[in-house]
This record gives structure tokens, C-alpha cells and sequence, in this order.
């Protein structure tokens, strides 16, 4: 057997016909066959909202005679925020001031003047509304050398994202690694930007390289999934805020 060979993972495979959304408790539960779904840690997957149940249940009724768990980003959002996020809150919000630390759209091109000018009126707007509306104020860099933002800032950060529920910290925290960028996880899920446009303004310097260069088969299945994320991510904050 050649050096670094690894079995392929057997994919679980469809072990139920009918998925329904049930009330439970005042919340909404997801079925399969009229039975709890249980996630990774046993309990029983719950949601506090039918929308959010609701998306959730569509992912295991979309899947074929095996299940595409990668996939499901809706349901592996929801066990992290069931099973992980609510015994950690304050850990996941250090993970958003992290990125907050460091924030993609703090980080403008030096050159060439175009992507400089698309930076300025794509990411500009966005700086200013986070600076007006969620009271947060961040420090611009050119070029990729660090710049440290200001400790109120990320103090900043981290008290709003603890303010949140757990689902909405989950996202929170989610689309600030989708992204890279804390500011456009809080505009997302305050309903200020749609998760493409949120997804668009993250990759601004690819797309500029893309439309240079081109973007390979890889890169382009890599951005493929990753701009379904976002849109899941946009629904899934929708869901928690139409409750």
C-alpha cells in the first residue's frame, strides 16, 4: 500500500424517508420519520425559530441515498451552536475580536491605484456605517503590515457579540471566519448587507485577480462553496430576526 494512503470515508447513508418541523417548548424541532434529530453530543436538535428549523430540515430532505454532511452547513451551524457555542460564549467571542484584531477590510491595497479606488467605494461605505451605526471604530493600514486596532474596539466587539443569543453568536462567528472580517459578520447579521454581498466585498482583491488573471477550476468550486455559506449564513441571521 503506497506511503499516505488513506481509506476513503464510507459516506453515511440515507436512513430515513419523511423530515418535518415539529413545536416543542415553545421552540421548533427537527424529525426524521416523527423522531428527534440528535446531534454529535446527543441532545436533541432544536431551534428557536420555525425559519431556522425550517432551513435546517430542507438540508436533510435535499440529500440523496447518502448524506452529504459537509454540506449541511445550516445543520453543523446549529450543532455548534447547541453543543459548543452555549458552554462557550465567551471564547466565541473572542474568536470574532480576533478577527476583529486583524480585519480584512483594514487592509487596503497600496497599488494599483484601480483596486485602491474599488477598495475606497466598496469597503468604505461599510467602514463608515460601522463607525455610525454599531459605534465601532477601526483603524485603516496600507499594505499587509499589522496594524493593532484599538483595545476599546475589540472590547467593543466582544461585548456585542456576547449580547447576542447563542444561535446568533454561532453565526456571528462563523461569518467573521467566512469572511475574514468581523465587520462584515455584524453587517450581515444585523441585516445591513445580503451574505453576497457581504461574500463579494471579502473577496474584492481575488476578484480583481480573477478578472487579471483568470480563476482556476479549483479556485472557482473553492469560491462556489463558499458563496452557498454565505447565503445560508444571510438566511439563517434573517430567520433569528424575524423571530
Amino acid at each position: 500500500m503506497p506511503r499516505g494512503y488513506r481509506e476513503p470515508i464510507e459516506k453515511p447513508r440515507r436512513f430515513y424517508k419523511t423530515v418535518d418541523v415539529a413545536p416543542e417548548d415553545g421552540e421548533f424541532a427537527v424529525r426524521l420519520d416523527g423522531r428527534p434529530v440528535r446531534t454529535p453530543t446527543g441532545g436533541r436538535l432544536v431551534l428557536p425559530t420555525r425559519g431556522l428549523a425550517e432551513q435546517v430540515a430542507e438540508e436533510w430532505a435535499a440529500q440523496g441515498e447518502v448524506l452529504e454532511v459537509p454540506r449541511m452547513h445550516a445543520t453543523r451551524l446549529a450543532n455548534t451552536a447547541l453543543a459548543a457555542v452555549a458552554s462557550a460564549r465567551a471564547e466565541t467571542a473572542e474568536v470574532v475580536a480576533g478577527y476583529a484584531a486583524s480585519d480584512l477590510l483594514c487592509y487596503w491595497a497600496e497599488a494599483p491605484q484601480a483596486l485602491v479606488e474599488r477598495q475606497r467605494h466598496r469597503w468604505g461605505p461599510v467602514l463608515a456605517w460601522i463607525e455610525a451605526e454599531a459605534k465601532l471604530s477601526f483603524i485603516r493600514a496600507a499594505g499587509i503590515v499589522h496594524q493593532p486596532q484599538p483595545e476599546a474596539t475589540l472590547q467593543q466587539v466582544r461585548e456585542l457579540a456576547l449580547a447576542l443569543d447563542d444561535f446568533s453568536l454561532a453565526g456571528l462567528a462563523f461569518g467573521a471566519a467566512l469572511f475574514g472580517s468581523a465587520i462584515l459578520a455584524i453587517a450581515l447579521q444585523r441585516g445591513w448587507l445580503t451574505g453576497e454581498q457581504a461574500f463579494e466585498l471579502s473577496r474584492l482583491d481575488e476578484s480583481w485577480q480573477a478578472e487579471k488573471w483568470g480563476l482556476d477550476e479549483e479556485a472557482a468550486e473553492r469560491a462556489q462553496r463558499l458563496a452557498d455559506e454565505a447565503r445560508m449564513l444571510d438566511r439563517w441571521f434573517r430567520a433569528l430576526r424575524a423571530a
